[in-house]
């Protein structure tokens, strides 16, 4: 991943990376930072959900690396939704 192009967020490091698979492919990376694995998979799970409504969808060929910064973990949903649409519009 050290290819592609990259995409700093306030809640996000995001890296975009063509394939030739022929659909969207996305990973999340949530690290500890010190917090506990309620809000590490509750940050995950939202996450996961929002990839889902709004960078799968566009069905274009990529790899989509999502990789949440700590200030992901003060964010609430509607804050994330806003960061990954603007994200999902420049991918």
């Amino acid at each position: 991943m050290r290819s592609g192009q990259r995409i700093r967020a306030r809640f996000l490091d995001v890296k975009r990376l063509e394939t030739p698979v022929g659909y969207p492919r996305v990973a999340i990376v949530v690290p500890k930072f010190g917090f506990t694995a309620v809000s590490r998979n509750k940050l995950k799970r939202r996450l996961r959900e929002l990839a889902r409504q709004h960078v799968l969808p566009r069905g274009e060929s990529c790899d989509v690396l999502f990789r949440a910064r700590r200030d992901a973990y003060e964010a609430d949903f509607q804050r994330l939704r806003e960061e990954i649409t603007r994200v999902a519009e420049q991918i």
